[in-house]
Parts: C-alpha cells; structure tokens; sequence
C-alpha cells in the first residue's frame, strides 16, 4: 500500500514538472501565464494521483504493464523539453540550446519535401506570416517527430527484450485496459486485431490530417507564436506524441492478442472461444 502511494506521488510530481516545463525554460511568461500553468499542473498531477492509487483501473491504460507509460511520458517530456531550449530567444547562446538548434535545422530541412509530415506541419503555420516563422516551425517538427521516431523505435525493441506484457508474471486485462469490454461480443482476438489495426492506421494518418485540418479550419499559428511560444511548443508537442502514442497502442494491443492465441493454442481451446486470460 505504501509502496503503491510513493509510486502514485512520484508519477504526479513528474507530471507536473512535465506541464510547468515550458514556462520555466521560457523566460517573459506573466503571472496571469505562471498562475494558469501551475493550475493545469495540479489539475494533471492530481488525476495521475489518483488513477495510479485507485485500486480499481480508471482511465489510464496498461497502468500496470511497463514500460509501456513510461516510454510515452519520457518521449513527450523530451519533446517538450527540447522544444522550449528551441523556442528560447538565446538557444544559440549555450551548446545544448546549439546542439538542438543544429539538429532541428538539419532534420527539418532534411524531412522537409513535398507531402511530407514535417511540410505538412508549416501548414499550421498563418500564410501571412514571415519565412522565419515557417522555419521554426518546421525545425520544430523534425525535432519532435524525430523523438517520437527513436521513442517508438525504444518501445518495439523494449517489447522484444523484456517480453512485454506478461515478464514474468500475470497480465491483468481489467486493471490494462479499463476501457476495452471484453463481453461486448465477438471474438477478443478478432476486435483486438481490428482496434490495433484501426490505431495504427491513425497513428500513420494523424501527422497528415492535423496539419490539414488546422489549416483549412483557418486556425494559424503565426500570430500566436509571436506572443505566446508555449502555445508553438504544446501544439508540435501534440502533433508529434499523438501519432506515435497510436501506433505504440496499436503494437501493444495486437502484442496482447498474440499472447491470447497462444494461449488458446496451449490450452488446445478453439480459435472461436471467447475465452480471456487475466
């Protein structure tokens, strides 16, 4: 029990550092700026709190099967962190802030071609606004999506290694998957297979359909990211750790109904049976 609340309050402590990230970096930011971020902090620590706490699952999802959540929070800490050293006015000034530059200059301009998921993101970006924006922008991007590349790389091979989810003990799909009703009808294989599949397609189309969407719903970014910076990083921020999220949830699910074919072949269990190991 103890155990768990020490777990549960490390997990919100860093979710919070994680919100208040950008505003400390950046300097400028207001009171009314500060006030608001150490709001949502609290608001985001305390949900982490709880769900990690509750003895019974909420929202959270493979709660109890790491790495999986870790991954994803060091991947979007590490683009937000990267993102607000990019966005500081004297980035150049330190060599982290000349390493990230240096790497978001070449990975933009290298992954900066037609119909690619970093062009597509200069979409989000006013058309009235100046070329430096677009370009930062655009070096924005290739940075995040490159971590969340090397993040989905970390996790496909942590999968391999660590013989996620079951290592070495029982995986239960209740406190995992609060959300997946496994009496809702149908084969749990066959819908597990279909929801991976549906994750993984979004997770490939999101980084194309954001940017679309942003630009012809006519919301731009150029004016915002004159005064507000953290606006710039939360949205490249989402842009790049929505997709990868998707597809990780995708791997992980159709993972889990391996695991559960398998089982059913061991147990000498018809492929039709609805049977489902916790």
């Amino acid at each position: 029990m103890l155990s768990q609340f020490a777990g549960a309050f490390v997990r919100a402590f860093l979710v919070m550092v994680l919100v208040a990230t950008p505003s400390v970096l950046l300097p400028g930011v207001g009171s009314d700026g500060k006030q608001m971020v150490a709001l949502v902090a609290i608001f985001a620590g305390m949900l982490t709190f709880v769900e990690y706490n509750a003895t019974y699952p909420g929202l959270i999802e493979f709660r109890d099967a790491a790495p999986y959540n870790r991954i994803r929070f060091l991947m979007l800490f590490a683009i937000v962190f990267f993102l607000a050293i990019l966005q500081r006015p004297d980035s150049g000034s330190s060599d982290l802030g000349d390493l990230v530059s240096a790497v978001g200059i070449v990975i933009g301009q290298a992954m900066d071609f037609p119909y690619s998921p970093v062009r597509l993101a200069t979409l989000m970006v006013s058309g009235t606004s100046p070329i430096e924006h677009v370009d930062a922008v655009r070096d924005a991007a290739g940075v995040a999506y490159l971590l969340s590349l090397v993040a989905l790389a970390i996790f496909v091979i942590a999968l391999r290694l660590a013989n996620w989810p079951t290592q070495n003990r029982a995986f239960n799909v209740w406190v995992n998957l609060p959300t997946f009703d496994p009496t809702a009808g149908g084969d749990v294989v066959t819908r597990l297979e279909r929801d991976a599949g549906v994750n993984v397609a979004l997770g490939f189309l999101l980084p194309f359909l954001i940017p679309a969407v942003m630009k012809f719903s006519g919301m731009g970014l150029g004016a915002l990211q004159l005064t507000t910076p953290q606006t710039l990083i939360w949205v490249v921020a989402a842009w790049a750790f929505l997709p990868a999220s998707l597809f990780m949830r995708g791997i992980a699910m159709r993972r889990i109904a391996g695991i559960i074919r398998q089982t059913r072949e061991r147990g000498g269990l018809a492929p039709e049976h609805r049977f489902f190991p916790v």
